[in-house]
């Protein structure tokens, strides 16, 4: 039987792949689940529509993630933290901190938290460049300066 898949369905296809499954598989798992169509002349139009949406979303997606990066030169963070003698902190900045933080800065959309792509929080005084994805395919560093309180 031959099917047209609405999204990508592992060790089968693309969104828009013409494929060919046995009946059962298509009638028990790929149409119920909503993964695919029949393929027929009219359901072929439809997938190519939905396709050339998609396209225009992820485009105009991808210039929005771009016009919000330029937002981000010469753009630096400081946090003042209690730390010890050798710059070790007494807690952490975290990646939460720092979408909290560019957030009050005066951005025109909203950070959040797993967009900044910290691997552990930072835990020692000094600067540190810290990305941040606003998109799939745009990431933009941030610097990020930790300095000594003084008691």
């Amino acid at each position: 039987m031959k099917v047209i898949l609405k999204k990508a369905v592992e060790n089968l296809g693309e969104l828009g792949d013409v494929v060919t499954v046995k009946p059962g598989y298509a009638r028990n798992f790929l149409l119920p689940q909503g993964l695919a169509y029949e393929a027929s002349a009219g359901n072929l139009a439809r997938i190519e529509e939905e396709r050339r949406k998609a396209e225009e979303l992820a485009k105009r997606d991808y210039l929005e993630a771009r016009r919000r990066a330029a937002q981000f030169d010469d753009l630096s963070l400081v946090f003042e933290e209690r730390a010890s003698d050798e710059g070790r902190l007494f807690g952490s900045v975290s990646a939460a901190d720092i979408a909290d933080r560019l957030n009050a800065a005066g951005l025109d959309f909203e950070i959040e938290r797993r967009q900044v792509e910290l691997e552990e929080a930072l835990k020692e005084v000094g600067s540190f460049r810290v990305p941040v994805r606003l998109h799939g395919e745009v990431e933009v560093e941030v610097e990020v300066r930790i300095d000594r309180v003084e008691d």
